[in-house]
């Protein structure tokens, strides 16, 4: 199964990816991690043909760990699908591979996300440099519905609840 972790900066997705592949014995595969992992500090962008191709090299290997163990849970994170055509292509390379796909929806209030971004900025724990705020408020200006099947996670509650739901909404 592709599980796509959807929503906004500081949304909660990458919490909640760990929390679920520690619970599914699944594998992230991050955008800005691969991002990091192949650019050198002059050469990343954070433009959107950048992060394509970070997607389609997301999917790829998704791929190849499908062939080794096709049961396995992949969540693809890094990246907040904010348009309807990087969701598409996750859909029909899931079809492709002949994998279920889920999306699970990360959200939270705008002042709850401010503050992640502000903490993780600070500590310089995330490997993009570009999030914080504006970015934040950028991508929720230019952010198409998700309007596929698609479990909505409010981050807000409590971490557990969160991997609850998420489970019981047919990961398992």
């Amino acid at each position: 199964m592709i599980v796509l972790l959807a929503g906004l900066p500081g949304s909660g997705k990458s919490t909640l990816a760990r929390e679920l592949c520690n619970r599914t014995a699944g594998i992230i595969l991050d955008k800005d991690t691969i991002r990091a992992a192949l650019f050198g500090p002059n050469d990343v962008e954070y433009s959107t043909g950048q992060d394509d191709f970070c997607q389609e090299l997301m999917l790829e290997c998704a791929a190849y760990l499908f062939r080794k163990n096709a049961a396995r849970a992949v969540f693809l994170d890094g990246r907040p699908f904010s348009r309807r055509y990087q969701i598409e292509q996750v859909i029909a390379a899931a079809e492709a591979l002949g994998q279920h796909w889920h999306i699970l929806e990360c959200i939270c209030a705008e002042e709850t996300a401010r503050r992640r971004l502000e903490t993780q900025a600070g500590s310089g724990e995330h490997p993009a440099r570009n999030r914080d705020y504006a970015l934040y408020l950028q991508v929720k200006a230019r952010f198409e519905e998700i309007t596929f099947a698609k479990t909505v996670i409010d981050t807000d509650q409590p971490r557990e609840d969160c991997v609850e739901l998420a489970l019981a909404s047919g990961l398992l």
